[in-house]
């Protein structure tokens, strides 16, 4: 029994000083992708809130746009809906919602309950155009310029992050 304690102990050390980390690390909302800086894949998908209506990426090109992957199933999309209501309220980008292998009701349900920050909502039941998106998850946020450019991809999103990062790419006070 005591051969396992030393062990034990390293182990469980080792944990609490990854997880610290993990915890400080700054950039540990920031997603690495081989879109960044690539046209945004397109998608045709039907319009959750529109039955027979259909959502098209294409008309949103020359605007920014910030696609946000969401599902009700998903923590930390309810913890970071929040702050999709305040960018909307902000008026500087408009969010389109691709609701990621999720039942239609339910994503109705938890819109009319929390509010509603989308210009419009795609229905991904089965995660193909999320998975064009390089989408490991939800939450999952690009940031698409108005030429139909990825220029930023973060995985959840806060209001501090918001402000820092993301805004600057829009008001162009950053690369």
């Amino acid at each position: 029994m005591n051969r396992f304690i030393i062990p034990l102990l390293v182990f469980g050390l080792l944990v609490v000083v990854f997880g610290i980390s993990l915890k400080h690390a700054p950039e540990k909302q920031v997603v690495k992708s081989a879109l960044i800086g690539k046209p945004a894949p397109e998608f045709s998908l039907p319009d959750l809130l529109q039955p027979g209506a259909t959502v098209n990426s294409a008309a949103f090109k020359g605007r920014w746009v910030l696609v946000n992957v969401w599902a009700t199933w998903c923590v930390e999309c309810r913890a970071e809906h929040p702050t999709l209501l305040d960018i909307k309220q902000q008026g500087k980008v408009i969010i389109v919602g691709l609701n990621y292998q999720d039942k239609d009701a339910d994503a109705r349900q938890w819109l009319a309950e929390l509010g509603n920050p989308y210009e419009a909502v795609a229905v991904d039941r089965e995660g193909r155009a999320s998975i064009d998106y390089g989408v490991y998850g939800a939450p999952e946020n690009f940031l698409v310029n108005p030429a139909g450019v990825i220029v930023h991809k973060t995985w959840g999103l806060t209001p501090d992050y918001w402000r820092t990062t993301m805004l600057p790419l829009i008001e162009g006070t950053t690369k």
